[in-house]
């Protein structure tokens, strides 16, 4: 799409063109970086992500691009709609169309309308939401809902919906895996998935052994006191998740609590559960990994406690301390210290993260600005030379029309005594 500024208008959903949020943008050369600078649609001149009067219609917007005045258009996102992006960006080559493993596991479990970036290295997820509190950015991963713009190229990724779909639980889970985490909590793909390969051949990622039979342990999920919820996922009841991707995720959660984070036999249960589909047997990951590995790997790294038959009779308890003790008053403050640590460097990171997005508002605002400054000069400067060219030909025109005259100005004799003298 970056040599290419056609729009697959078709391709767009209903609920995004009716929307009169719309604005154009042209890309140029800012400090040594190609920067997307926001026009308004029909005028050119700069727009602002917090000023409707400087939006369109879709349609405005598409004929301003038509007209060769714009490279593409833009979507603004703002408080009274309830849309929010999805930025994955340098996820894609442009050559293969190859996708890294995080940005397919966030594509997967967003399931709406998705679309290639212009550049062709990124993909744009486009939901209906609230998005969490906290930090919207870590990496190249950015989650936007208000004073922002978006552009679209109607480049829709075929495996995905065609339109926007209300995906909160799975915005809620990717916002706190991916991006409000602290660092200590997260993992690389590829660590997480050397630590289920270990957990597997060790019979447990909790590092407990669960020598229950399936009968039995299964009654003891369905007794806890979240027994209603595993009961009905177990049962390939969806209701109350935005897809059936979140439930499977919910099922595994579950199921790695009750195996002690087996990886193997959460698979064998899975299959015998009402959520068994031939999806989860699927590739879908550049690692070979199906959809079903991938789910349930994710659902043990991200699973703090499990279940310990040793330590009593838990089966009434919907999470059980994997081996913690609660007498140790040295261990309970050190905990508490670490834990004071860690939200203290979270909350500093997050400031952080703040101030840099504020600083690059604030640059971005600069550059269109100078855009801006850079456009009206150069306007002044054409209407000075309109000025000069119209008094010039008044006055020419006035010499010539008065030979006679006393009145004849002194550019008209000047030109005549020239000319003559040339002759």
């Amino acid at each position: 799409m970056s040599s290419d500024t056609s729009i697959d208008t078709a391709a767009l959903p209903a609920s995004l063109r009716e929307r009169e949020q719309w604005v154009c943008w042209k890309e140029e050369e800012r400090d040594g970086k190609q920067t997307k600078i926001p026009v308004t649609p029909g005028i050119g001149a700069f727009a602002s992500s917090t000023d409707p009067d400087t939006w369109a219609s879709f349609e405005t917007a598409l004929e301003y691009v038509e007209t060769g005045n714009a490279d593409g258009v833009g979507f603004v996102f703002t408080d009274d709609d309830p849309i929010v992006g999805v930025d994955l960006d340098d996820c894609r080559d442009p050559e293969t169309g190859d996708v890294d493993d995080a940005a397919l596991d966030i594509i997967e479990r967003l399931d709406s309308y998705t679309e290639i970036s212009p550049s062709g290295t990124g993909h744009h997820v486009l939901i209906t939401g609230e998005l969490p509190e906290g930090r919207n950015r870590r990496g190249s991963i950015e989650l936007y809902d208000t004073a922002r713009f978006f552009t679209v190229t109607g480049d829709h990724v075929a495996e995905t919906p065609t339109h926007v779909a209300r995906r909160q639980d799975a915005l809620g889970a990717i916002h706190r895996e991916y991006v409000q985490d602290t660092d200590s909590d997260v993992k690389s793909e590829s660590e997480q998935r050397g630590a289920t390969d270990e957990q597997s051949e060790t019979n447990g990622g909790g590092g407990v052994d669960v020598d229950l039979e399936d009968e039995e342990l299964l009654e003891k999920a369905t007794n806890a006191s979240n027994g209603t919820k595993f009961e009905r996922l177990w049962n390939g009841n969806t209701v109350g998740y935005d897809s059936q991707s979140e439930a499977d995720m919910a099922l595994c959660y579950l199921l790695a609590f009750w195996t002690g984070g087996d990886h193997t036999r959460v698979d064998q249960l899975f299959r015998q559960s009402g959520l068994l589909r031939e999806k989860w047997d699927d590739v879908h990951y550049a690692d070979g990994s199906t959809y079903g590995e991938k789910t349930i790997e994710r659902a043990i790294a991200n699973t703090s406690e499990f279940y310990d038959p040793d330590s009593g009779d838990q089966s009434t308890q919907s999470h059980v301390s994997s081996g913690t003790s609660t007498t140790d008053a040295g261990r309970d403050d050190s905990n508490r210290s670490r834990a004071y640590l860690i939200e203290k460097n979270r909350l500093l990171t997050d400031r952080v993260d703040e101030l840099e997005a504020t600083l690059e508002q604030k640059e971005d605002r600069i550059d269109t600005l100078e855009a801006e400054i850079e456009r009206l000069t150069e306007e002044l400067a054409d209407r000075d030379r309109e000025t000069d060219r119209t008094h010039e030909e008044q006055l020419v025109d006035a010499g010539e029309g008065d030979d006679g005259s006393e009145t004849a100005s002194v550019w008209g004799r000047t030109k005549r005594l020239f000319g003559s003298g040339s002759e």
